[in-house]
């Protein structure tokens, strides 16, 4: 999962497989780049500062005097790198993919940082010292991701993790283990009952004299149960004693959350969503800031956005007949019905045989409505919604009522994500393409579950920088 989910911070258990920041589960990997990419960003900026001072024959005095602009520096270079994906499984495996979005990160920080500085007096940042600091930083933070792919390709940071049970769900986490992103690696399988295994290369616990030993002799880090049926089969006192040996041991739906960002439908069940950490009663803080932001953001969001709205607006009348705005009702909070307001992107009698999916190329929208939806200029308007407290910047993309009665009868636990209030972007768009089916939407329930469950204010951060990412490279538009 893309970096980020925040709350309150957990002290690391001995075994814990990866690090742990407030409440969010982060692996070695990014933790060891993104340090190192802080400390170049820090390191570039004061070259800068050094190379110009001599260029002009300038006395600079000590680091000290200037550490606001160079905090300033690595703080927005760090910030458009998690937004364009600098941290993203695709970038720590291609240095190509890695090069172009360090690239487009340098560009979008030093635009960033011109605007901040331009606000505040333009006294703070000189040109030549950020173009300098521009080029140290992305020759140091390509050779930081070579060096570092060198030590990740070796397995010196995948964990180690011995599955108990080899059915269907020891055969997920096979398929999860494979793909290049995987950050650990599975080191057997035991079949804990007399069924045929499904997963090749499983040993039966009934050939295991010591479980513990045998977690030992691997060098697991970690235990995961994946069995198909718990009862009479949960080997509780062999979890006890691996457990009290310093080896991590999860659930098989833990495991999923924590590796893919999303809850499980297929394996979940009441009891682990009550008793599972998540669900704060602690978010009453976390609520009342993320208030505070919407209606500061939203503000001064829709005075910058006006002339854009009323621009793309007057095109849409123009492009096509009907209104520039439309209508519609969705689902908000706790199941209430609300308006939503967006710049209209399709034919006014696109829906005239009722409510339908948007799908791939659908032929109802207009020339100037792919356009607007594919950079979410549409969405603008939306934010009047956030003014007035119906919707958040970060949620749950509300749907509509005709949708929601179909899917609360064909999704479980399709009505907990009304629990949280809706938004513009969320944990799925950023995550998950755009959904236009029921499977899709099922999808998309996993991540939004995920969201309502960890909703902190830092995961709604990540995922308002990371929508960045979507917007440039147009992914899940439709």
């Amino acid at each position: 999962a893309p970096l980020g989910r925040l709350h309150t911070c957990h002290a690391q258990g001995a075994g814990d497989p990866m690090i742990r920041l407030f409440k969010h589960y982060i692996s070695h990997a990014v933790v060891l780049l993104a340090t190192i990419d802080v400390l170049l960003l820090l390191a570039a900026a004061e070259a800068g500062w050094q190379l110009r001072a001599g260029q002009i024959a300038m006395h600079l005095g000590g680091a000290g005097e200037r550490l606001g602009q160079l905090a300033g520096f690595s703080a927005m270079m760090f910030a458009a790198m998690i937004a364009v994906g600098v941290y993203g499984p695709d970038a720590l495996r291609s240095m190509r993919f890695a090069t172009a979005r360090l690239l487009v990160a340098a560009s979008l920080g030093i635009i960033g940082l011109t605007f901040f500085d331009f606000l505040l007096g333009g006294q703070n940042l000189w040109r030549s010292t950020l173009a300098y600091a521009m080029a140290f930083a992305i020759v140091l933070l390509v050779i930081n991701r070579f060096v570092v792919g060198r030590i990740v390709g070796t397995d010196a940071f995948r964990r180690r993790v011995l599955v108990l049970g080899a059915g269907l769900r020891a055969e997920r986490l096979l398929k999860l283990s494979q793909r290049p992103e995987s950050g650990f690696t599975i080191v057997g399988y035991v079949a804990m009952t007399p069924s045929q295994p499904v997963v090749p290369g499983a040993v039966s616990r009934d050939a295991i004299e010591n479980l513990t030993a045998y977690v030992d002799s691997l060098k697991a880090s970690e235990v995961v149960l994946a069995l198909e049926e718990r009862r009479n089969a949960l080997p509780l006192a062999d979890l006890l004693r691996i457990k009290t040996t310093g080896v991590h041991v999860n659930d098989f739906s833990t495991f999923i959350e924590r590796e893919t960002g999303r809850v499980d439908l297929d394996t979940v069940n009441p009891s682990w969503l009550i008793f599972s950490d998540g669900f704060s009663s602690g978010r009453a803080v976390s609520s009342f800031a993320k208030r505070v932001f919407d209606l500061a953001a939203s503000g001064l969001l829709l005075l910058i956005s006006a002339p854009v709205i009323a621009l793309f607006a007057l095109l849409v009348k123009l492009d096509s007949k009907g209104p520039a705005f439309f209508r519609q009702t969705r689902v908000g909070l706790f199941g209430q019905n609300f308006d939503v307001i967006k710049l209209r992107s399709m034919r006014t009698d696109a829906e005239a045989n009722g409510a339908q999916w948007a799908q791939k190329d659908d032929p109802r929208v207009t020339r100037l409505g792919k356009f607007i939806r594919m950079t979410r200029i549409d969405e603008l308007p939306q934010t009047w919604s956030v003014l007035k407290g119906e919707m958040s910047f970060v949620g749950p993309r509300p749907e509509r009522p005709e949708f929601v009665a179909d899917l609360e009868e064909k999704l479980p636990y399709y009505a907990e994500r009304h629990m949280v209030k809706p938004g513009i972007t969320g944990w799925a768009q950023i995550n998950y393409p755009y959904g236009a089916s029921i499977e899709d939407s099922r999808h998309k329930l996993e991540y939004d579950l995920y969201y309502a469950k960890n909703y902190t204010p830092f995961l709604d951060l990540l995922i308002l920088l990371q929508t960045l990412r979507v917007v440039l490279w147009h992914e899940g538009a439709r």
